[in-house]
Formats: C-alpha cells, sequence, structure tokens
C-alpha cells in the first residue's frame, strides 16, 4: 500500500511539474554543459587570421546547429501525439525550450562574430527572432494562464458571452418609455460590435470608440445629482449600462489574454519558416563556393 501511494505521489507530482523544471531542470542543465564546453573549445581553438564559420570548428558548430533547428521545428508535429514517459509531449517541450536557447551559444560562435549584409548574417538574424518570439511563449504559458482563469471566476467564455447577452435584453426592454436623445445612446450600445477594432484593441484591451461607455457618461452625467427615486427609467438604464461595462471589461480582459497566448505563434511559425528557408540559402551557399 505504501509503495502504491509514493507512485501515486509521484505521478501527481510530475503531473503538475512545470516543463522548464521538468526533470529537476535536466535540460537546462544539459544545455548549460553544452554552452560551457563548445565556449572553451572556441577560447582554446585559434583559427588564423581571424574565428569564423569556414573553420572545422566552424563547419561543426554549424552542422550542430543546423542540425537542432530542423529537429526543433518537429515538435509541431510531436504535438498531434500525447504519450507518456521520457518523451511525453512535456519533456519534448522542456527540450524544445532549452536546447532552443542553446542555439544562441552555438549560432553566435558559429559565425565568429563576422556579420554583414548577406544571407549568412540574414539566417542569423532570423534564428534570434525565433529564440526572441519563442521566449515570449515560454512567458506566457507560465503566467498567463492562471490569469486568464482568475479573470473567468470559474464562468467559461459562453456564459461570460450569454450574461452580455441577458444584459443587452434587459437594455432592450427598460430603453423603451425613454425619449429619443436617451434611446439612440441605448441603440448605439446595442448595436456596436463590442469586440471590433481589430488585433491591435484585442491585445491592448483599449476600445476608445466604445458606444457603452459613451452612453453610461451620457446618462450618468444626468443622473449623478438627481434624488433616487426608484421610478425614473434612466435609474435603470444607468444601473445596467455599468453592469454591461462590468461584464464587457471581464469578456475583453479574457480575449486579450487569449490573443496574447496565441499570437506571439504569428511571429514564431513564419518566421521558422523563413528561416529554415535561408538556412537553405546559407547551407547552399557555403558549399557551392566551396
Amino acid at each position: 500500500m505504501a509503495t502504491r501511494v509514493s507512485v501515486q505521489n509521484r505521478v501527481r507530482a510530475s503531473a503538475h511539474e512545470g516543463f522548464l523544471t521538468l526533470g529537476g531542470s535536466l535540460w537546462a542543465k544539459i544545455v548549460l554543459t553544452i554552452s560551457v564546453v563548445v565556449l572553451g573549445i572556441y577560447i582554446l581553438h585559434d583559427p588564423q587570421p581571424r574565428p569564423n564559420g569556414g573553420t572545422w570548428y566552424g563547419y561543426t558548430l554549424g552542422t550542430i546547429g543546423a542540425l537542432l533547428i530542423l529537429w526543433l521545428t518537429a515538435l509541431g508535429i510531436r504535438k498531434r501525439a500525447m504519450t507518456r514517459g521520457r518523451w511525453s509531449l512535456k519533456s519534448w517541450t522542456s527540450a524544445h525550450v532549452w536546447l532552443g536557447l542553446s542555439l544562441i551559444v552555438i549560432g553566435t560562435l558559429h559565425t565568429g562574430f563576422q556579420f554583414g549584409w548577406n544571407v549568412h548574417t540574414l539566417a542569423y538574424a532570423l534564428m534570434m527572432l525565433v529564440i526572441v518570439s519563442g521566449l515570449f511563449g515560454v512567458f506566457a504559458y507560465a503566467t498567463l494562464p492562471r490569469v486568464l482563469s482568475d479573470n473567468r471566476n470559474e464562468t467559461t467564455e459562453p456564459q461570460m458571452l450569454e450574461q452580455l447577452r441577458s444584459v443587452d435584453r434587459q437594455l432592450n426592454e427598460a430603453a423603451q418609455p425613454l425619449g429619443q436623445d436617451h434611446a439612440d445612446l441605448v441603440r448605439a450600445s446595442l448595436e456596436q460590435d463590442p469586440f471590433g477594432g481589430g488585433l491591435w484593441a484585442r491585445l491592448s484591451g483599449n476600445y476608445p470608440r466604445c458606444t457603452t461607455r459613451a452612453a453610461k457618461a451620457a446618462i450618468r452625467s444626468e443622473t449623478a445629482y438627481k434624488p433616487r427615486t426608484g421610478d425614473d427609467p434612466l435609474e435603470k438604464i444607468d444601473a445596467l449600462l455599468e453592469r454591461k461595462e462590468a461584464v464587457l471589461a471581464r469578456v475583453r480582459r479574457h480575449l486579450r489574454i487569449k490573443a496574447l497566448l496565441e499570437v506571439w505563434l504569428y511571429v514564431h511559425v513564419p518566421v521558422t519558416f523563413a528561416l529554415i528557408a535561408a538556412l537553405s540559402a546559407h547551407i547552399f551557399s557555403v558549399f557551392f563556393y566551396w
């Protein structure tokens, strides 16, 4: 019984272990070791007239770097197979992140710090852009899911949208006895797409032309200094617009966090393909002019 409990505890701990620290940060230690070794050899290596990618060590690092890049791109294929064990998706992702970071050292030493306006430097620049976008992705997946969960407050996205529709229905009914000017304010709030504004609005959470906010401000300016009677239609509209604005804020935060979780892929994936193309051109030109 004690052995069974111990195994269950290990499985539970593994399930909650982050991919960055998986296996006691095994891949971080491997990458640190690799980086120290290749840097040490680079320092001891004394090519003439200066370090560059055309030395035996430069070719070695270039080969390692190219193979690593090709292996790292295989994560997209690996995601389609959910397995457990040493090469589970979490293990693969951990290796992907840390070995990807090792390319900063391997790729830079491969160049011998020789840069110029050519396809070789282009491949290096694209590699660094892929790594930087990947780091943003790591940060996003390490921090944003909890923020997303806290913002939902035990409600799902469909439930939040239904709350919004419910308030709109109440607003539509409450606006029937209003005068034309006030009814137009409420109608503008009901007719506007609350999530329009494009990608920037989604990422920034800034909706400067929000008609709900404008309607609430206009009606609040009239109701703020009036005594509460309980039978003024504007009082109910004011309360409903305030409620709608609060629901809108939560849904917009939800969509913003989801966008931040996804948007880095729109840089990371296309630039990865551009990197492979530039890497192919780099390798071809090196051996063509060898």
